[in-house]
């Protein structure tokens, strides 16, 4: 094998991982990417970006056939699914090409091609060419979808975050399992191209909403859309015919069964650490074989290792992904310059999570907690606010929290253009704006934002002496 040695060895060129090489070299020492491939991030190969292009497709399917609100006769609606598909890989793809030309971008001695393992403190094996030698490594392996035990069978019939972009064209039916961002998004889109989706979750709240009603009115409205089993579990999964035939519970404990042409699993992604022997690096590692870390600095406990991104399974989502990596990256530079005291803890960012449906979900800041009786709340019904009335999309609402103090901690909504105002709120936490504060700030007429004075007015009038 191949021996070498550099100063820091980052693993996984996703994110987090092309961030903290970047930031490591910008400090001006030996930094080395070690990719396992098959590279070009989650977000730009199978997350965000072809997702949100099936979103688009299908929501302007959804818009033709509903134009008759407006007085608009569209006509009959065809999907041509081959290609619908077609231009998401076309698409996807060029996303994908613009990150590998970073990677390539990288001195030819900067990367290494393979898959890494710890074999000792201080010490990486890729595949069996390489030894390498470090002084600190950044874990930043990202996920992979997690494969419920009933469907590992399946074969070809079952789809993933990671696969569905890759078929040609769309099926007949389609369940999928999981009722979080990404089951959901993906439902949604599906069912608006016309295709049958049947959507299983053990849970009752759609779209990881914690406030009752809210997720009342998502159940009502998505239910509207496609089949919803909630509550429900599946227990079996087998290949039947052309397609698969699955057997569950129910929310009352009855089972039933039904077929489908194909299953997607969308149960969540859980990181990719199992294979990288952390445990030879000298971390103790917990039952779903993750070390303890700081969750500023993305220092482990036990070692100079850090580890960031969907790796850590914090806050997998892409802005913080990309701020992790480079905080690890220049905390890994100061670890080997001067030692584990010199490493910084920078505070955290506002949370901030959305779902890309219709209507879209957000939350920002603390989560809703009905029990707290220290949060003020706001709240705003979209049903008849104008800009949402003007655009059709009148429904849902929004819940804003503030502390004693006025202080604005956190909201959760449910409605139209939920992306802006969950970004808007953000930087309103980011800022410690209390609600008068923010009230006192200009708002256009008509905007959907405007709808949000209703619930800072709330909040400042109760707590008004």
């Amino acid at each position: 094998m191949r021996e070498r040695s550099c100063d820091i060895a980052v693993i996984g060129a996703g994110t987090a991982g092309l961030a903290a090489v970047h930031a490591a070299r910008n400090g001006g020492v030996d930094a080395v990417l070690i990719e396992a491939g098959p590279g070009g991030t989650t977000c730009a190969r199978v997350g965000c970006m072809p997702s949100k292009l099936l979103i688009t497709a299908a929501n302007a399917a959804h818009a033709a056939r509903h134009a008759g609100v407006f007085g608009i006769d569209a006509g009959p609606v065809r999907v041509d699914g081959r290609r619908v598909m077609d231009r998401v890989r076309r698409e996807r793809d060029r996303f994908v090409a613009g990150v590998r030309a970073g990677v390539d971008a990288l001195p030819a001695e900067a990367r290494i091609a393979g898959r890494a393992r710890f074999t000792g403190p201080d010490t990486l094996a890729v595949d069996d060419h390489t030894t390498l030698r470090v002084r600190a490594a950044i874990v930043a392996t990202g996920s992979s979808p997690a494969i419920p035990e009933p469907l590992r069978d399946l074969g070809d019939r079952l789809l993933t975050s990671d696969t569905v972009f890759e078929i040609t064209d769309l099926p007949a039916s389609l369940a999928v399992l999981g009722g979080g961002a990404v089951g959901l998004e993906l439902a949604q889109a599906m069912a608006r191209l016309g295709v049958a989706v049947t959507l299983f979750d053990p849970g009752t709240h759609l779209a990881s909403l914690r406030d009752d009603g809210l997720a009342e009115t998502a159940r009502r409205l998505f239910g509207a859309e496609m089949t919803l089993h909630l509550g429900s579990r599946v227990t079996e999964g087998e290949r039947d015919g052309e397609g698969v035939r699955l057997t569950w519970t129910d929310a009352s404990g009855t089972p039933a069964t039904g077929t489908f042409a194909r299953v997607l699993a969308a149960a969540g992604r859980p990181p990719n650490v199992r294979h990288l022997g952390l445990e030879a690096a000298g971390l103790a590692l917990d039952e779903h074989g993750l070390p303890a870390f700081d969750a500023r600095s993305l220092l482990c406990h036990d070692g100079p290792v850090f580890i960031a991104g969907d790796a850590n399974a914090d806050r997998p989502v892409l802005h913080e992904a990309a701020r992790q990596g480079r905080i690890a990256g220049a905390n890994a530079v100061r670890l080997i310059a001067f030692g584990r005291a010199a490493v910084e803890a920078p505070r955290r960012w506002t949370n901030l999570a959305m779902v890309f449906t219709e209507p879209q979900a957000a939350s920002v800041g603390a989560p809703h907690d009905p029990a707290d009786a220290s949060r003020v709340v706001g709240t705003v019904d979209f049903c008849d606010q104008g800009r949402a009335r003007i655009m059709a999309e009148n429904a849902g609402g929004l819940r804003l929290h503030a502390d004693r103090s006025g202080t604005l901690t956190g909201a959760e909504m449910f409605g139209p253009a939920c992306e802006h105002l969950a970004q808007f709120l953000a930087l309103a936490i980011e800022d410690g704006l209390t609600a008068g504060a923010l009230l006192d700030r200009p708002f256009y007429h008509p905007t959907v934002e405007e709808g949000l004075k209703t619930a800072l007015e709330a909040i400042v009038a109760a707590l008004d002496p």
